[in-house]
């Protein structure tokens, strides 16, 4: 049984998770070619969300490290 469209989590734009991780987009680009923040690809144009989840981990890790 799959959940209903409404319980879906809410995927992050490239630019916004950019802001929340106070980095460049060209720079989520790379962490994703490199698999340290991997994107979900959402149409044939390629344009990438992030898992709100996935950026949190991110941030526990920076704020972690000092980075």
């Amino acid at each position: 049984m799959t959940k209903p469209k409404n319980e879906l989590p809410k995927l992050l734009t490239i630019r916004q998770a950019a802001e929340i991780l106070n980095v460049h987009v060209e720079t989520l680009r790379r962490w994703d070619k490199g698999g340290k923040l991997k994107a979900i690809i959402v149409n044939e144009r390629g344009d990438r969300r992030y898992d709100p989840k996935d950026i949190e981990t991110i941030l526990k890790n920076k704020n972690k490290h000092g980075n």
